[in-house]
């Protein structure tokens, strides 16, 4: 069986490993920073549980403070991402004790005086009399966002099992809305997802090396790693003025709004609960930006807490759903199996999977349907069964 659980600093090697097969922008290939996230992360469930638990210190890695020692134009690190709660999920295969790959979701991103930095990207057109003919140009111009959006991203999954029949990087991706829906006062009315631009094989992007890097000096691994704890740097250094992109040689313009190989599938997931791409694209590589409000995502709409009911046999688990169970020190088990919706208020489990989640009757338990369209037309149903079953007002007065 496969359970999604908090990452662990066990995790850190197999994690690490990942992140080098495929560039992440929240994931970079550097175990110090991994371990940050993961003790941030441990701190964020800690806080959700209940708080019985002491905190880790949080550190911030030499791997990232090193710019600032060596080069004063980056300035201080500033406000970091480790003001905002962090969720960091990991896959395990339970029989061999594997972790297979792991997401995360940041409850805000940025805020007031910690804005989140992007390319506006527009069209300007001009037109001459005397010729009679004109041209149009793409425009790039800084866009500083501080709304603080709740941001998804760190999605990651061993090659192998890709195209799994269990959906395991489904899994692995609505697992955030499903604490999203849970903890929902601690998440943005928006949501966010940045998406990878192609990356080369050795770890570079053509927008940064023909833009961000005439106004960076660093490499874009050293900007995209420093850009994990501060990105006061790219406001001070990026130019403010409309950049026309048609400057750029054509290799450079075609990564703009453009996502890799490996992040395609990943795009279409998401535009198909709603995310759209609205124009804006991230300052370091192009890669689009999509958005989408919160209570609008269909998988947090639907998760609810429900009563773990008395066990029944694996024959009667006809509904496939996500459940899980957090516990008051922080711990986090979920699994994505068939169970059996008894009501409004109750689920129950086969004995291997209470067991699993490590939960009894009565328990509270978070619950989120994966047939989005059965579970909205099964609601409907019941909506129009109250309604029925309710008398009208006038006969009601004349009772």
């Amino acid at each position: 069986m496969y359970l999604i659980r908090r990452a662990k600093l066990d995790d850190t090697a197999t994690l690490h490993k990942l992140a080098k097969m495929v560039h992440f922008i929240n994931l970079p290939p550097d175990k110090d920073i991994i371990q940050s996230k993961i003790i941030h992360s441990r701190n964020t469930f800690l806080k959700a549980g209940g708080g019985k638990g002491k905190p880790e210190p949080e550190v911030i890695p030499e791997s990232v403070t090193k710019n600032v020692k060596t080069d004063r134009s980056l300035g201080g690190l500033g406000a970091t991402t480790h003001e905002s709660d962090l969720f960091m999920f990991a896959l395990e295969d339970t029989e061999s004790g594997q972790t297979l790959g792991s997401s995360q979701v940041l409850a805000r991103m940025g805020g007031k005086g910690n804005p989140n930095v992007s390319f506006k990207l527009s069209q300007q057109n001009f037109f001459s009399e005397s010729l009679q003919t004109g041209t149009s140009h793409a425009v790039a111009e800084l866009y500083l966002d501080e709304s603080a959006p709740s941001e998804i991203g760190g999605l990651i999954l061993q090659p192998s099992l890709r195209g799994h029949k269990k959906k395991l990087g489904l899994f692995l991706s609505l697992i955030r809305f499903h604490m999203i829906g849970l903890q929902r006062k601690r998440f943005a009315d928006r949501v966010l997802a940045e998406m990878m631009a192609p990356i080369s094989a050795d770890g570079t992007n053509l927008l940064w090396e023909y833009l961000g890097r005439r106004f960076v000096p660093l490499s874009y691994d050293e900007a995209d790693r420093f850009c994990q704890y501060s990105r006061e740097f790219i406001t001070s250094l990026l130019p403010h003025e409309p950049i026309y992109l048609s400057l750029l040689p054509p290799s450079a313009r075609a990564v703009v709004g453009q996502v890799g190989e490996d992040t395609k599938s990943a795009r279409r997931m998401l535009e198909r609960l709603g995310f759209q791409y609205r124009g804006f694209v991230d300052p370091f590589d192009g890669g689009p930006h999509l958005d989408v409000k919160t209570d609008d995502i269909p998988h947090v709409k639907l998760t609810k807490r429900l009563t773990v009911a008395d066990p029944v046999a694996m024959s009667k688990c006809k509904d496939q759903c996500m459940v899980s169970k957090l516990d008051t020190d922080g711990e986090f088990r979920a699994i994505d199996e068939n169970v059996c919706l008894l009501d409004n208020k109750r689920i129950a489990l086969p004995k291997a999977y209470m067991e699993l989640l490590q939960i009894e009757p009565g328990d509270k338990v978070g619950v989120t349907p994966m047939d989005v369209k059965k579970q909205i037309a099964h609601n409907k149903k019941i909506t129009k069964k109250k309604a029925a079953k309710k008398p009208s007002k006038a006969k009601a007065r004349s009772a």
